[in-house]
Parts: structure tokens; sequence; C-alpha cells
């Protein structure tokens, strides 16, 4: 098996990007995004049991994105943006790898097409 060079260089970007992929993390991540909330305001408009929210909330405090404060009883989630920098930084990465690969194939075609045309 290959391991990808995103996984052997940025483990941190596998545990982001598995905590982005489910759609109840994302709601939850983008709620968060207006400001910090109380995990019980959290899991109201997910029609999903607080042990279920909060087995998500700590699959996204794993992953860095979100950290929490507890206060008494109760606890407050916030996103920590930051946190998304890897994914950034690597998605940058591919996009100026692929650009460059097509911009080759690109130049490439054109020099078969004037080849093809003399």
């Amino acid at each position: 098996m290959i391991v990808s060079d995103m996984a052997k260089h940025h483990p941190e970007l596998s545990l982001i990007f598995q905590a982005l992929a489910d759609p109840t993390r994302r709601a939850i991540l983008a709620r968060l995004g207006s400001g910090p909330a109380q995990v019980t305001a959290l899991s109201a408009p997910t029609g999903l049991r607080l042990p279920t929210v909060m087995r998500h909330l700590a699959v996204l405090e794993e992953a860095g994105l979100i950290a929490t404060s507890k206060d008494g009883r109760v606890r407050t989630c916030a996103i920590v943006p930051e946190a998304l920098e890897p994914v950034r930084t690597w998605l940058d990465e591919q996009r100026a790898m692929w650009e460059s690969r097509l911009d080759r194939l690109e130049a490439f075609a054109v020099h078969a097409m004037k080849e093809e045309e003399q």
C-alpha cells in the first residue's frame, strides 16, 4: 500500500479531513463560525442525543478544530480558525502542482497542433 505524502508528512491533515467528512460535524463548525456556543445549543438543531453530539465534538476537538471549556456544568465550544491552516497550505500546494501540470499539457498540445499543421 502506498502511503500518501500528505499522510506521511502531515498527519494532522488526516485527522482534520476525517473530522470534516461528517455533515453533522461540518454543521457544528458552521454554527461555531458565528461564535462560541454551549453544547446543549449545538445539540438542539441536530436532532441527535447529547452523547452522540459529544462524540462528534470529541472528534472535532481531537482534530484541533474546536476548543472546549467548562464552567461548572456548562461546556462551551469555540472554533479554532488557525487549525485549518495546514489544509489551506496543502490545498495551495495541490493547486500549484495541478496548474503547472495543466500548463505543461496545454503547451504540449499547442506545440503538437502546430507541428500537425506543418
